[in-house]
């Protein structure tokens, strides 16, 4: 199997709501958005050691009578076409699994979904579905790649599973437009989160670290405009 974990937070009680889970970090994304905190697990993997497999079976079948499940982070998972596999093993030992992606990649998607290998699926939306935004966002120029998420966001809120759709608010990319945009391509959806941007974490691109986030306030005035179109929405 392909799949390396770089990191691992062993008891996370915030990646899930509600569940007790092991967050897994798995290295390398097809965007590079430049916001992004994880900045060196995508662009240095070779930095962090691989996390044994057997270590994290082992750590998960020790405390399954609290553990629920896992949470696969990144980097982007769905870049990897052994995630199903890594999944199914894991399924197989009794624990839910939660992943966060970018929707890139809808044919894996489909396939997790079809088979039954996820629980909850927390989808980053980059910025409204126009081309010149996303590709700001996201650091990519691949127009594709915007239909391709388009067609996740769809087959997401097609499934019968719980998910989240989640923006983290950068003044210099998103206005009160850009968000609005985003929650009518989204109406309806179970849930939308909204994540103020934190400059004090390192950043892709270090200019970003001197962006004055939007206020607490802002953010709060959002959400509820947000909520005539996703009315589960929330802050973090």
């Amino acid at each position: 199997m392909n799949i390396a974990i770089k990191q691992m937070i062993k008891t996370s009680l915030i990646d899930w709501e509600g569940k007790i889970v092991s967050t897994l970090y798995i290295p390398s994304c097809n965007f590079r958005c430049p916001f992004c905190y994880n900045c060196d697990l995508i662009l240095h993997p070779d930095y962090f050691k691989n996390i044994p497999k057997r270590e994290i079976d082992s750590y998960l079948l020790e405390r399954k009578d609290f553990i629920d499940g896992i949470c696969m982070s990144g980097g982007e998972p769905t870049v990897y076409n052994d995630l199903p596999e890594y999944f199914k093993e894991i399924k197989d030992k009794g624990f839910l699994i939660k992943l966060d992606t970018n929707g890139t990649n809808p044919k894996l998607l489909e396939n997790l979904l079809d088979f039954g290998l996820v629980d909850y699926i927390a989808m980053d939306i980059k910025s409204s579905l126009d081309f010149d935004n996303y590709s700001k966002a996201a650091g990519t120029k691949d127009k594709i790649v915007l239909e391709k998420v388009k067609d996740s966001i769809k087959l997401i809120m097609n499934s019968k599973i719980d998910y989240e759709f989640r923006t983290t608010v950068v003044p210099l990319l998103h206005s009160d437009k850009t968000i609005m945009e985003i929650v009518r391509f989204i109406a309806g959806a179970k849930k939308y989160v909204l994540q103020n941007f934190s400059p004090l974490e390192k950043t892709l691109d270090p200019s970003f670290q001197k962006i004055k986030p939007y206020s607490d306030e802002k953010i709060q005035e959002l959400s509820e405009k947000v909520k005539k179109y996703v009315p589960n929405c929330s802050r973090r």
